[in-house]
């Protein structure tokens, strides 16, 4: 089981490094984000990097963002599986009490 989770994840991961690696090397040229709609040249409100800089914090911008939402709607059922864990354990020990006080 462990040789095909890490032949997986090399097939999966390989070409994603690729694709992130030539998305890198062919967006070098120097951009810059201005964050002042008004006076977009305003050097203080503005920042300056290379093209694929600003791709790769968008992406993990949205992998923070879509873990964090995932994280946060499946509580519920993260709450539902404590307290169900935790009744299981009642209902164990007080078996072992039980099958105990028998003998």
């Amino acid at each position: 089981m462990t040789k095909l989770k890490r032949i997986l994840s090399l097939v999966v991961f390989v070409p994603i490094g690729i694709v992130l690696i030539v998305l890198a090397v062919a967006n070098r040229q120097v951009v810059t984000l201005a964050l002042n709609p008004f006076r977009p040249q305003d050097s203080v409100l503005s920042i300056s990097a290379p093209f694929f800089v600003f791709v790769f914090l968008a992406l993990l911008v949205g992998l923070v963002i879509g873990a964090s939402l995932t994280w946060w709607r499946q509580g519920r059922y993260r709450r539902q599986a404590l307290i169900e864990a935790k009744e299981a354990v009642k209902w164990q020990s007080e078996h072992k009490a039980i099958a105990g006080r028998q003998r």
